[in-house]
């Protein structure tokens, strides 16, 4: 049987301050530690029981850990990922010839880097690998309108940033 309510209420009142300030660590950023911290807490509400448990305060935040090692793994992906489209943007700089293509591309990974990660990842994925909206929603786990608006959120900050420079170059 899952935990019931004020056992979910105890733990998050014994254990929510300093999972949220060791995920802090981790994340580097509060809104992912909350978020970490909420996956904490569901992970707790589906166990079936914590009586066993010889030190509760340990397996907690042992639990925190795991799924704050998971989040970085799957954060690196990321970071690698946008690490290699800055290399190759950077890369076209080195070989383009011609001084505009060299300040339009740095200026547009600059611009990149600027994006909200949900926006820069979709913009990415729909702009480098092709991805269709429904692939897109589907590798997010978001709704397919969600892919959509932050594209096209992604689309028109990236339009409001160049536009400078392009006006600029032209």
């Amino acid at each position: 049987m899952p935990l019931t309510h004020p056992e979910l209420e105890r733990l998050y009142d014994a254990h929510a301050s300093g999972l949220f300030h060791y995920l802090a660590t981790f994340t580097k950023n509060e809104a992912d530690a909350r978020d970490l911290l909420q996956d904490v807490f569901i992970k707790l509400a589906r166990l079936d029981e914590l009586d066993a448990l010889q030190n509760e305060k340990a397996f907690v935040f042992r639990l925190a850990h795991n799924i704050a090692i998971d989040w970085l793994r799957r954060r690196k992906v990321r970071w690698d990922s946008e690490e290699r489209l800055i290399k190759e943007l950077e890369g076209g700089q080195q070989h383009a010839s011609d001084p505009d293509t060299t300040a339009l591309s740095a200026h547009f990974a600059t611009a990149m880097q600027s994006l909200p990660d949900e926006q820069r990842t979709i913009a990415q994925l729909k702009l480098w690998d092709g991805l269709t909206f429904e692939e897109i929603a589907h590798t997010q786990n978001i709704p397919l309108n969600t892919a959509a608006s932050r594209y096209r959120y992604a689309i028109d900050k990236l339009r409001t940033l160049l536009r400078p420079i392009y006006e600029e170059l032209t």
